[in-house]
C-alpha cells in the first residue's frame, strides 16, 4: 500500500498537533506516512516542525515529516487533512470576551456559541472556507477532519458547500465525559456503551450503559452521596440532576449555554469561580490560560523533547477514522458533527449535529438516533436554530440577521435588553471590522 499522506493545516496548535501525529504513527498502515506540517506563524513551524521529528525519532518510524507556510504544498495529493486554526492572535478575539462583559454578559471560554462564540465564527469561516476551497481543488478525495471551534457553525458551512467532501468535525467531550463517569461509578471503560446525541458541546448521553445495564442511577447516587464528585462539574451535576440526562462538555463552557448558572453575581459565585474538575467556569478563563502560555510554550516544547516520546495511541477520534477509511479497515464507531438529514427528529432539519457516525472503507455514514428527551432537545434545539441564523447572516452579508440571533441567546437574553444586545453587537462588529469581509457590502 502506498505511504500516505497527512496535512495539519494550523499545525501550530502544540496540543493537538503532537497528539495526532503520535495517533496517527501508532497505526501501522501509516508508520511511513508524509506529515506535511502547515501553519501562519514560521516560529511556531520550527518548534513543532522539531517536535514531530522528535516523535519519529522516538518511535524509529519510517515516516518523513515537511513543514511549509505554503497550503498547497501541505495540501497537494493528501489522503487526510486536520484543521486545528486559531484566526487572530489573542488581542483580537479577547474582545469577544471583554465586549460583552460590558453588557453584563459573564464568559468563560466562548468559543462555541453566544455572541463571543458567534463572532469568533464570523472571523474564522473566511479562512476555514479557504481551506475547505483548496481541499477540494488539491486533494478532493481526502478525508478532511475540524477540531476547530466553534465546530457546529464551521462544520455546517463546510459541508453545506461541500456536501460531497468526507468531513466531519471532531470533539473530544464525548469520549472525555464517558470516561468521568465511567471513573465516577467505578467502571472500566471498555464495559461501558453509551448513545450520545445533540449538537457539539450540547450533546446528552440518551442511554449510558454499564454491561447493558442503565447506569444513570448509579451517576445520580455519585453525584447525590459524594460532594467531591458533585463539586467537580457542579454546572453539569446540576444541569443532570434537573434534566435527566448528561452533557457532553465541561461545566465551564455549560455555564456559557443556557441562563441559569452566570445571570447574577451570587449564583457566578456560587458556580462559576476557580475550583476543582477542570474549567469550572471562572470568567475569561480562556484569557487568562494564553496569557499565561505566551511565556511558557517554548519551554513546553524545549522539555518534550528533552525526554522520551510517550507513543502509548490516545483517545482521539483522528486516527482511527483514517485508519477505518483507508488504512487497514476496521471500522471505528464515534460520534462527528454532520448535518442533520433525519438523524435527530425534534432538531432542525439540516443543522450540524453531533452524533453516532461509522468510519469504514465505505467513508463515513452517519447513525439516526431519532428524538431526543423533550427536555434536552429545547436546549440544543434552540442553540441549533441561533447557529442556521448566524450561518445565513454570514454567507448573506446579513448583519441585522447576527443581531436577531444573539437576541435569543439564552444568558444574553437573560442579562440584556434588546438595545443593549443592538449597542454590544455595534461594539463587537466595529471591533472586528478589519476581519469579517462578508459584511463589507
Amino acid at each position: 500500500m502506498a505511504a500516505k499522506k497527512f496535512a495539519f493545516i494550523g499545525a501550530g496548535s502544540f496540543g493537538f498537533t503532537r497528539k495526532l501525529v503520535k495517533d496517527i504513527l501508532s497505526f501501522p498502515a501509516f508508520q511511513d506516512a508524509t506529515i506535511a506540517l502547515m501553519d501562519i506563524n514560521a516560529e511556531r513551524l520550527d518548534y513543532i516542525y522539531k517536535a514531530v521529528q522528535h516523535i519519529i525519532a522516538c518511535g524509529k518510524y519510517p515516516a518523513k515529516v515537511i513543514a511549509t507556510m505554503d497550503r498547497k504544498e501541505a495540501l497537494i495529493d493528501a489522503d487526510g487533512v486536520i484543521t486545528t486554526i486559531l484566526q487572530g492572535e489573542i488581542d483580537v478575539w479577547q474582545n469577544d470576551i471583554f465586549i460583552p462583559k460590558k453588557y453584563g454578559v459573564d464568559t468563560n471560554v466562548g468559543d462555541t456559541r453566544g455572541p463571543s462564540g458567534i463572532f469568533r465564527y464570523l472571523r474564522t469561516v473566511n479562512p476555514m472556507m479557504d481551506i475547505a476551497d483548496d481541499i477540494n481543488r488539491y486533494c478532493p478525495n481526502a478525508v478532511f477532519l475540524n477540531y476547530t471551534n466553534p465546530m457546529a457553525m464551521l462544520c455546517r458551512s463546510i459541508q453545506g458547500k461541500y456536501p460531497n467532501m468526507t468531513a466531519s468535525g471532531l470533539c473530544h467531550s464525548v469520549q472525555g465525559t464517558a470516561s468521568m463517569l465511567a471513573k465516577w461509578i467505578g467502571a472500566p471503560e471498555n464495559e461501558i456503551s453509551y448513545t450520545c446525541a445533540g449538537i457539539n458541546h450540547q450533546a446528552f448521553y440518551t442511554e449510558f450503559l454499564w454491561n447493558g445495564k442503565d447506569a444513570y442511577p448509579l451517576i445520580r447516587k455519585a453525584i447525590t452521596e459524594n460532594e467531591e464528585i458533585y463539586k467537580e462539574e457542579i454546572v453539569r451535576n446540576e444541569m443532570f440532576l434537573a434534566l435527566g440526562r448528561y452533557v457532553t462538555e465541561s461545566s465551564g463552557h455549560n455555564s456559557e449555554y443556557n441562563a441559569w448558572f452566570r445571570k447574577r453575581q451570587d449564583l457566578i459565585e456560587k458556580y462559576c469561580l476557580p475550583g476543582t474538575g477542570w474549567n469550572p467556569g471562572e470568567y475569561a478563563y480562556i484569557v487568562s490560560s494564553y496569557r499565561n502560555r505566551e511565556n511558557t510554550w517554548k519551554d513546553e516544547i524545549d522539555k518534550f523533547m528533552s525526554e522520551p516520546a510517550d507513543l502509548t495511541r490516545g483517545f482521539e477520534y483522528a486516527a482511527y477514522i483514517f485508519n477505518a477509511i483507508f488504512g487497514d479497515g476496521e471500522m471505528f464507531k464515534f460520534n462527528g458533527n454532520v448535518r442533520n438529514w433525519n438523524l435527530i427528529d425534534n432538531l432542525p432539519y439540516g443543522c450540524c449535529v453531533e452524533v453516532p457516525v461509522l468510519a469504514s472503507p465505505r467513508g463515513l455514514e452517519p447513525i439516526a438516533v431519532g428524538k431526543m428527551p423533550a427536555q434536552c432537545a429545547i436546549l440544543s434545539g434552540t442553540s441549533a436554530q441561533i447557529e442556521e441564523m448566524v450561518v445565513e447572516a454570514s454567507e448573506t452579508g446579513n448583519k441585522e440577521l447576527v443581531y436577531q440571533a444573539i437576541c435569543y441567546d439564552p444568558l444574553t437574553s437573560a442579562v440584556c435588553s434588546l438595545r443593549e444586545i443592538r449597542d454590544m453587537v455595534d461594539e463587537m462588529f466595529e471591533a472586528n471590522k478589519d476581519w469579517l469581509p462578508q459584511f463589507s457590502k
